[in-house]
């Protein structure tokens, strides 16, 4: 690979799409108990939906400086050209931070050769955007055929989620307690979406499968291209069957066959909890 793609483990992208495509890995922090951990590394998502569902209240950070600036100034030794694209600045202080390093680099190593890129993007949206980018590396695409691609992925990336209990974004201050609490007598599911990297409620609908049907609708709303040249991402809160079963459901209603099923890691299930489903899917607005 010729320029070197950088991603946090917001993207939730699995640990071996790194390991195969030699993707470097920044890893942003869990902690709950009294131990801190690094996501993707000395943790799985797993656990933490384990311990959230037993009660314990799971907390993130961003990654670590230190790390970002090791890695950084590597790419400087070495001579590289390198592209980071980040988790959202509205979720996490990890693209502030990684500015920064990238400026300390750049002091003792000016010809620095690096582009931090703010995604706007979390969890799948933000790892389709990343694989995109891996695969025209891989191809020999330039630095600025690299960009472009990125910059219009993240552009026009559409993520449609829902969560199966809203007192965890009520943890997070993204609902207020009380609608956690109405809304779970009243088996009410939200769906909300991104705008400009920050989440926002949409719409409430009751019932889980009224919840998914409407998430497949919005897309077809939403999407302009042929499905069938679509790339969808589906990812989930330890809930791989109704993943599977949203697959179906807009297989049935669009011509689409390139999925892409992930789970959705420590960094983003620590906010939204067990049992979310987010789609992913470029939209059809004009660039």
């Amino acid at each position: 690979m010729t320029i070197r793609i950088i991603a946090d483990s917001a993207s939730d992208l699995p640990k071996d799409f790194f390991a195969r495509d030699m993707v470097d890995l920044i890893p942003l922090k869990v902690l709950f108990g009294e131990t801190e951990y690094e996501d993707m590394v000395t943790i799985d998502s797993s656990q933490v939906y384990d311990a959230m569902r037993s009660g314990e209240v799971v907390k993130t950070s961003q990654a670590s400086p230190v790390f970002m600036k090791d890695l950084f100034t590597e790419v400087a030794k070495k001579g590289e050209t390198a592209i980071y694209v980040a988790f959202s600045s509205e979720l996490s202080g990890t693209y502030q931070t990684a500015v920064l390093m990238q400026k300390e680099v750049l002091e003792e190593y000016p010809d620095l050769d690096l582009t931090i890129i703010d995604s706007k993007c979390a969890s799948l949206g933000y790892g389709l955007v990343v694989k995109r980018a891996v695969e025209m590396a891989s191809g020999g695409a330039s630095k600025e055929e690299l960009l472009s691609s990125v910059n219009h992925d993240i552009s026009h990336m559409e993520h449609v989620f829902t969560v199966d209990n809203l007192d965890y974004l009520a943890r997070g201050g993204r609902v207020s307690k009380a609608s956690a609490f109405v809304g779970g007598l009243l088996n009410i599911k939200p769906l909300l979406h991104m705008e400009d990297g920050k989440l926002v409620p949409l719409e409430k609908i009751r019932g889980r499968k009224k919840v998914l049907r409407r998430m497949v609708e919005v897309m077809r709303e939403r999407n302009g291209f042929d499905t069938s040249e679509q790339r969808i991402g589906i990812s989930h809160g330890d809930d791989l069957a109704t993943a599977e079963a949203l697959k179906e459901m807009i297989k049935e209603s669009c011509d689409c066959d390139d999925f892409t099923i992930t789970s959705i890691g420590s960094a983003v299930g620590a906010h939204s909890g067990p049992g979310t489903i987010a789609l992913f899917f470029l939209n059809g607005k004009k660039a």
